[in-house]
């Protein structure tokens, strides 16, 4: 027997999209926020390193960060939704500030960064690179203090409820394994990314495509699977074993002066792109996927920066230090790693998706933004701008009612905990995505990455939780293959142009 609560939403998901949404409903609505972990803790957002982009300083534009977004997406962007974007930017971070948000600043001004594909220096930062922890700290705290708002933590979603062809709540398990029948006639999937698809990522462990498959079950569409960005720097392991959640070399790195070199050649990014070290990151990316790919080892070097990496850049600093490390002294390897996530479940400039009384925010949302590679730092504007604006609007929504009556039986119910079957498909499908679904790709790599997860499918008893993750890497594979021409984060070669050594980048 299930335990039943009704709320006027319900949100899955408690990182910068998701509490965004909670208090962009005012207090007069009940909200119930479902989290795999404690809220504001789990999820990509409070990782985040890098900062959040808005044209605030002299002489930028929202027009230009508009522009530069569509730019770097390869102009298969939403215009309309990059337009408004960029120009709810200066609102989203007086909206922050408000809250408490420390931004870094210079003699009283906001300090600004430039990253990769930026014409002008709009990055804002919080502690250098901790951006990530101080706005989830607000964030957090600020939901502390609304009383309509609940937080479900330690709990997993397992299914979409739906009333016909509306969604009517959540079918959730708490920590306790007692499963929860949460009625809400507006749920919002704010769920995260997918880089735990893949054997290396800067992702944390709940970023594994969860709410892409909740979403697609329940019948919603998705968009631009294909586009996967991968990081061109994170902390190699130091066991050549290791996979999943790397820690992130923030880009601001190289935008203060850093370089990428390689133990076979010294400095090698300059030959690859005009802009050097600050190209987008998916030709920074592939440029150090190609050096790994020969057998070379590379590195990332600030060593020019002296002790400004210890002052500006603390949490780069103490991950290196401790391993053992010291960049003011040596170059630190790095690997590239899947960082974010351009598809997700198809949403309109209101968040919504196929599935009325569905909406989704953030990285599991597909809102054209980002089109075929995103522009950094955008990511947390995004979360934000989309949730916050999502909250006001379903506030100023009619009061719906759940008819409980009417609610179809969940399929979930049965579902099991992960065993050692699980984990073994889940390292198996990491390797075989990172290799063959990666940052470059074949037409017959991808007919074998998806022959082989449908092989791993069959190997699974029913209700076991690495099914979604594969569903997830299936419709990846298959969005892949049906792309036929490479672009942006998407980059497809001839199985020819594969090397000897098939092409695959080793640790």
């Amino acid at each position: 027997m299930s335990i039943a609560e009704h709320y006027d939403v319900v949100v899955i998901g408690s990182g910068a999209a998701g509490l965004s949404v909670a208090l962009g409903v005012d207090g007069a609505a009940r909200v119930a926020v479902v989290t795999r972990g404690v809220v504001g803790l789990d999820g990509s957002s409070c990782w985040a390193q890098g900062g959040i982009a808005a044209a605030v300083g002299p002489g930028d534009t929202t027009a230009q960060h508009a522009a530069d977004t569509i730019t770097v997406g390869a102009r298969l962007n939403s215009k309309a939704a990059a337009r408004w974007l960029a120009e709810s930017a200066p609102d989203v971070i007086r909206w922050l500030i408000s809250l408490g948000v420390q931004f870094d600043t210079v003699r009283g001004r906001l300090a600004l960064g430039l990253e990769a594909g930026h014409s002008f220096p709009r990055i804002l930062h919080a502690g250098g690179d901790a951006t990530g922890v101080e706005l989830m700290r607000a964030l957090r705290e600020a939901c502390v203090l609304q009383p309509n708002i609940e937080c479900l933590e330690f709990a997993e979603a397992l299914e979409i409820l739906k009333q016909g062809e509306r969604a009517a709540g959540v079918l959730v398990r708490n920590r306790k394994g007692e499963v929860l029948r949460l009625y809400a006639p507006r749920v919002v999937i704010a769920t995260g990314g997918i880089g735990q698809l893949y054997r290396y990522t800067t992702n944390p462990v709940e970023a594994d495509g969860t709410g892409l498959a909740l979403a697609h079950q329940a019948g919603a569409e998705l968009a631009d699977l294909e586009f996967v960005q991968f990081h061109p720097t994170a902390l190699a392991p130091q066991d050549a074993g290791q996979a999943g959640q790397l820690p992130l070399v923030t880009e601001a790195l190289r935008g203060a002066g850093s370089t990428l070199l390689s133990n076979g050649g010294g400095r090698f990014m300059a030959m690859a792109h005009p802009q050097g070290e600050l190209a987008p990151r998916d030709i920074v990316a592939r440029a150090v996927w190609e050096e790994m790919a020969q057998g070379r080892e590379v590195y990332l070097d600030a060593r020019s920066l002296g002790d400004g990496v210890r002052t500006r850049f603390p949490n780069f600093f103490q991950a290196c230090v401790g391993r053992g490390t010291d960049p003011r002294a040596a170059p630190i390897r790095i690997v590239p790693a899947a960082h974010y996530h351009m598809g997700g479940v198809r949403v309109d400039l209101h968040s919504m998706t196929s599935v009325p009384g569905l909406y989704a925010v953030g990285e599991a949302a597909c809102t054209g933004v980002h089109g075929a590679n995103r522009l950094a730092s955008n990511s947390l504007l995004e979360a934000i701008a989309f949730g916050r604006s999502l909250g006001e609007r379903l506030a100023h929504g009619a009061r719906a009612q759940v008819n409980v009556a009417a609610i179809a039986a969940p399929r979930a119910s049965g579902a099991r905990a992960a065993s050692a079957n699980d984990a073994m498909v889940a390292a198996r499908l990491r390797q075989l995505m990172w290799a063959e679904c990666g940052i470059t790709r074949t037409p017959g790599g991808l007919q074998s990455a998806h022959q082989q997860i449908q092989v791993l499918e069959r190997r699974c008893l029913p209700g076991a939780p690495v099914l979604r993750q594969l569903l997830v890497a299936r419709l990846l594979v298959e969005a892949a293959i049906h792309r036929k021409q490479g672009i942006g984060a998407h980059h497809l070669v001839a199985d020819a142009q594969v090397g000897s050594g098939g092409g695959r980048a080793v640790a």
